[in-house]
């Protein structure tokens, strides 16, 4: 896929908002140095504006950092605790896109993500998946993308070894988004 907007199908500019009720927003993350735990977001908004070109194109989004669920209520509690993501001080995460690029084919959303108080630089793999119209007489469009932090880079830097070597909760951890937006009507 090339960075020019005629190379997408049904290509449209315009801004739209996220539907969260059909996106979502999940992770996962090394547990016990031999599964994957994942969870998701059950709060979260944001803008996408698709520009004239791709590299015009913008996105803003916030994630209520307080609608974790990883299916543990426990669990949960614990990353909600200044231990993890300290959501008493800050309950909301940011991301503000700084561009659109191509590597190779692959489409490329460059941005700052704000967690824990901390604004790192973060690049997102991007599918365009299309646009098109729905059942209530708007239009859609349809975006998956994801991406892999370290979560020491937010302040998000418990250590909890195991006996035997290893954590019990690793550093890497891969984001994924599968996000619906609705063209907003001028």
């Amino acid at each position: 896929m090339t960075s020019t907007a005629t190379t997408i199908p049904g290509y449209l500019a315009g801004t739209w908002d996220i539907d969260a009720s059909h996106s979502d927003v999940s992770f996962s993350v090394r547990h016990m140095m031999v599964s994957k735990v994942r969870g998701r977001f059950g709060a979260f908004s944001g803008e996408i504006v698709t520009g004239e070109t791709l590299a015009d194109s913008t996105v803003t989004a916030t994630i209520d950092a307080t609608s974790i669920d990883t299916n543990n209520e426990q669990r949960d509690g614990h990353i909600r605790s200044a231990d993890f993501f300290d959501v008493e001080a800050h309950p909301q995460w940011t991301f503000r896109s700084t561009g659109v690029r191509t590597d190779g084919g692959d489409l490329v959303v460059d941005g700052e993500l704000t967690l824990k108080g901390v604004t790192r630089p973060v690049s997102l793999e991007l599918e365009v998946n299309g646009f098109g119209k729905d059942a209530w007489g708007g239009t859609r469009a349809g975006f998956s993308a994801s991406t892999t932090i370290d979560r020491n880079d937010f302040g998000v830097d418990i250590k909890m070894p195991l006996d035997g070597g290893g954590v019990v909760v690793s550093d890497k951890v891969q984001i994924n988004l599968e996000i619906e937006g609705v063209l907003r009507q001028a």
